[in-house]
């Protein structure tokens, strides 16, 4: 048992010296470094005769999913654990992937061999790229998707997975270790004598050891429906919430806060008249998700979506029984960019409708769901407020819209492998998180899982930061900033947005992911299969130098003018940022380019169109990272530091930050703190090397 221990006795050790205060310094940064030593190896060790399992998943939605199948990717041995197995890949929302932000995390989480854009692309119906008539920066890959085979497709998929078991249960308790001297415990507010984790009990009592569980309960830990003024204990309808992991959680020291979201009713398209409403066709030919395809079997078979309005009328009955909802009140926040009809009407009084999107849930089904009115009015005012929409004046409704309210906990309380700072081996991914939509979530779970099996198996831990991905920008946010309402991802919320983008998530981190045994040998082979290709085409433009002149000698201008000839050789790939310069001008010069499919050859041409702005954006990068990537130990006792005020220290003390990076994201920090902390750093990495 002594890889339950081992933690708590060295953070004891650099307690010691910790608060001998600054005269001792040499020996605070000893005791740091020899901590940060054993995190990364002994500590970290377990021991596979007393465990039944590496890693444990509790819940099998995107988060779970996305988890369970990268800790086993990496060679844990891995249990998921679901209420329901024929309820694995639920989506208990809307019926479809991607949207501008949400479709780049899709593109990453399968550039890390992940689950859903695969799936997606196998159940998607209809496939659109949003915000194509902007740059291709903010492009937004989405599909609509069909329920059923979503479901059918990931849990064939899941079944024989290597280094995974799917089990049956309902997960009442945490098994943790206490460890009454563990410094973290003592430097944590609110923190109990718990050093790390021993695996979870069952409601049937049953017992199952892990060093790592993770936490993907998403709406189910302590939910509660609501429907008008009608509430019962639920995490989706007819499924039973986790009050006893709600329990286990406070018990350990975590400080759960309330959220909500909710669902739209579900319509029978049998008796929407769409004459006259505005349709919404599919792009053809359709761009998958996945890396690994070209092309997705419904392309021919894409369904219609079409679009209609609220209206003044529809509000002012809506706004007339606002004391039908309970779910309204405002003690709870509910989702900002994805409001319900009655926040809607609250917060947007002078608008006279709102759109509604109305989408196909499958190729086969009857069902339609009503994209933009989530609300939670009783049945009978629903139906009523939805015959007064154009198109619905006789929809039938087959099931009504309602609200749910989950427990979650402060982000803040991890670390950016998503891994708890008060509790060793215990991971936290998706709406516990407090984020909303199941891309967020897929995105936590691909990262809890790679880092929950790296720990179980005494690796290094796998991080991405803002630069690397829109998934570093998502957890950053969430361990620096924590949440108020519940949080979804923009591409408005990178500062890197040229290098961010849908097309190029491989290049960035398909080999970061090989790196850490998480992509296969299929991706890995495709993957440098397309990058060779690339590689080539962009050498072979790069090597091609002529004059401005020469250049238009060959037929290739910007806007039919040309570019001020200044003597200066200019390659191929200089060229491509004129504009309106396309890629096939350069055919006769370089054959070779024919030979490249579509996708490579859009991705060569948005390289071209960007190369001077991501030449300057990765110098800005390298910059930031030169003090950014600064280590802080998570055990640093702030309230020792005598310079930072009282309102920082008590913040710093609460989040946390691993980084100096980190630190000045947290909100309050200010330029002073931010001295007074680097002097720190630079001081302690000083002493580490004359040690």
């Amino acid at each position: 048992m002594q890889s339950y221990t081992c933690l708590g006795v060295y953070r004891s050790h650099f307690h010691r010296s910790l608060v001998q205060g600054s005269a001792n310094h040499r020996s605070l940064v000893q005791g740091s470094v020899r901590h940060r030593l054993l995190a990364s190896s002994a500590c970290y060790s377990t021991d596979s005769s007393i465990h039944d399992f590496d890693v444990i998943v509790i819940g099998g939605g995107h988060a779970g999913t996305e988890a369970c199948t990268a800790a086993a990717r990496v060679g844990a041995k891995t249990l998921l654990i679901t209420q329901n197995k024929d309820t694995i890949g639920e989506m208990s929302c809307n019926p479809s992937f991607g949207g501008v932000g949400k479709g780049i995390l899709v593109r990453e989480i399968d550039a890390l061999d992940g689950v859903c854009g695969r799936i997606a692309d196998m159940a998607g119906i209809q496939f659109k790229v949003l915000n194509k008539s902007k740059g291709p920066a903010v492009y937004g890959p989405r599909a609509q998707i069909d329920r059923k085979l979503y479901k059918q497709y990931l849990q064939d998929y899941l079944k024989d997975y290597p280094n995974l078991t799917i089990q049956t249960g309902s997960v009442a308790d945490l098994i943790f270790s206490m460890d009454a001297s563990s410094e973290c415990n003592q430097n944590m507010e609110g923190k109990n004598a718990i050093s790390s984790l021993k695996g979870i009990r069952l409601e049937s009592g049953q017992e199952i050891r892990a060093p790592n569980v993770i936490l993907t309960t998403g709406t189910f830990l302590g939910g509660e429906i609501h429907l008008g003024l009608k509430t019962w204990p639920a995490g989706r309808i007819n499924e039973n919430p986790s009050i006893g992991l709600s329990n286990s959680l406070r018990s350990a020291g975590f400080r759960l806060a309330r959220l909500k979201t909710g669902t739209p009713a579900r319509l029978d398209k049998r008796t929407i008249n769409y004459e006259g409403l505005e349709v919404q066709y599919g792009d053809n030919p359709p761009s998958p998700f996945s890396y690994l395809h070209t092309t997705v079997p419904y392309a021919e078979q894409q369904v219609l979506c079409h679009q209609t309005r609220t209206n003044p009328q529809v509000h002012k009955y809506i706004a007339k029984h606002f004391d039908q909802s309970i779910h309204i009140r405002e003690t709870v926040k509910g989702p900002r960019y994805c409001p319900s009809l009655e926040s809607k009407i609250k917060r947007f009084g002078d608008k006279e409708g709102h759109s509604i999107w109305l989408e196909p849930e499958g190729l086969d089904s009857n069902l339609v769901y009503p994209n933009g009115i989530s609300n939670t009015m009783p049945e009978d005012i629903q139906l009523s407020f939805l015959r007064m929409i154009c198109g619905l004046e006789n929809v039938d409704m087959v099931r009504p819209a309602y609200g749910v309210e989950y427990d979650h906990i402060d982000p803040r309380e991890l670390r950016s492998t998503l891994e708890t700072k008060r509790v060793g081996g215990l991971f936290m991914a998706g709406q516990i998180n407090g984020t909303t939509g199941y891309e967020e979530a897929a995105a936590q779970g691909v990262m809890a899982g790679i880092n929950a099996g790296l720990r179980a198996l005494n690796r290094a831990p796998f991080i991405l930061d803002r630069s690397d991905a829109y998934i570093g920008v998502l957890i950053d946010d969430l361990t620096t900033k924590g949440v108020e309402e519940p949080y979804r991802v923009f591409t408005s919320r990178s500062e890197y947005r040229l290098l961010l983008r849908a097309d190029n998530a491989d290049t960035r981190l398909t080999r970061k992911g090989y790196e850490a045994s998480v992509v296969g040998k299929e991706r890995w082979a495709s993957f440098v299969s397309s990058s060779e290709r690339l590689s080539f085409a962009i050498q072979s433009l790069s090597d091609m130098r002529m004059s401005a002149l020469k250049w238009r000698q060959h037929g290739i201008h910007s806007d039919g003018e040309g570019v001020k000839d200044n003597g200066s050789l200019r390659s191929g790939v200089d060229i491509l940022s004129w504009p309106n310069v396309q890629l096939n001008q350069f055919h006769e010069l370089i054959p070779a380019l024919k030979d490249l499919d579509e996708t490579l050859a859009s991705r060569l041409l948005i390289e071209g169109r960007y190369k001077p702005f991501l030449k300057r954006q990765g110098l800005e990068i390298a910059a930031l990272k030169r003090d950014e990537n600064l280590k802080l130990d998570v055990e640093l006792d702030y309230h020792k530091m005598d310079q930072l005020s009282t309102e920082v220290r008590q913040k710093l003390s609460f989040v946390r930050p691993e980084t100096l990076g980190a630190a000045k994201r947290v909100e309050g920090m200010t330029p002073a703190a931010m001295v007074v902390l680097m002097k720190y750093v630079r001081r302690s990495n000083n002493d580490a090397v004359k040690i």
